[in-house]
């Protein structure tokens, strides 16, 4: 019966597409790693290893995010983890200067290590945001994850081209990453009792269940100096470029 009644709850249902959103915005990366590590395997062995090499990263990063949502449960580390996403959510509007430096491999376990090895080292904001969204429920962080990984793993390069094509995707995902922060910091178990108490006002009545203030301020955050710094960053390689021919 409980079991239904999550099921037929509206804030399931956005839950579930919060973590499926989330997983493949901040999984881009991940999908280029597995490309590259397989790249100099025969074209026999590429599938093998993406295969292999992700369905292992996948069920390692499930065990992780099971552990992540557990310790979210404690005092203070919500906000921790809240002023970390911030920073993850921040850094997907600010241009990156090079890509990753990952080596191809033409033996097959050797590409399956780097790709686990890889995609664990890459995957702490995925576990982060992804225990956030979940909200502590078991069922909507396993069925999200199951969702959304294949999605990532077999749609890598349409997935690549739709964010290089149309930026407003990544600017939607920083800010939902955004909402989810917002929202970690005003639910950690040493302030939400407080906080209903004597901030009533912060609470919104919807459709789709509550929401909070600190939500629609993260993501208005999380915009504002992620646009910023990326205006910053191209204005300073603009001055960069014309200096150097005069040099």
């Amino acid at each position: 019966m409980e079991f239904l009644a999550e099921v037929q709850s509206p804030a399931f249902w956005h839950g579930l597409l919060l973590i499926i959103w989330v997983n493949i915005i901040l999984s881009g990366d991940n999908a280029v790693v597995i490309a590259l590590a397989a790249r100099s395997l025969p074209e026999a062995q590429q599938k093998k290893a993406i295969m292999w090499g992700a369905g292992a990263a996948v069920v390692l990063r499930i065990l992780l995010t099971i552990v992540a949502v557990k310790l979210l449960t404690l005092p203070y580390l919500k906000i921790i983890g809240g002023l970390l996403l911030f920073w993850i959510a921040i850094g997907l509007l600010v241009p990156e200067d090079g890509g990753e430096d990952v080596d191809g491999s033409d033996n097959l376990f050797q590409a399956i290590k780097t790709i686990l090895i890889a995609d664990l080292v890459m995957s702490v904001d995925n576990v982060i945001a992804v225990a956030g969204a979940a909200k502590g429920s078991m069922l909507l962080l396993i069925l999200g994850l199951t969702i959304s990984i294949p999605l990532v793993i077999f749609g890598a390069t349409i997935l690549m081209k739709l964010m290089e094509r149309f930026p407003i995707i990544i600017t939607a995902g920083a800010g939902i990453l955004g909402w989810v922060a917002g929202e970690m910091l005003v639910t950690d178990p040493s302030v939400v009792d407080g906080i209903k108490e004597n901030m009533g006002w912060m609470h919104l009545h919807t459709p789709i269940g509550d929401i909070s203030w600190a939500q629609i301020v993260g993501v208005v955050i999380v915009i504002v100096v992620g646009k910023w710094l990326a205006a910053r960053k191209e204005n300073s390689a603009e001055t960069i470029t014309e200096i150097k021919p005069g040099s």
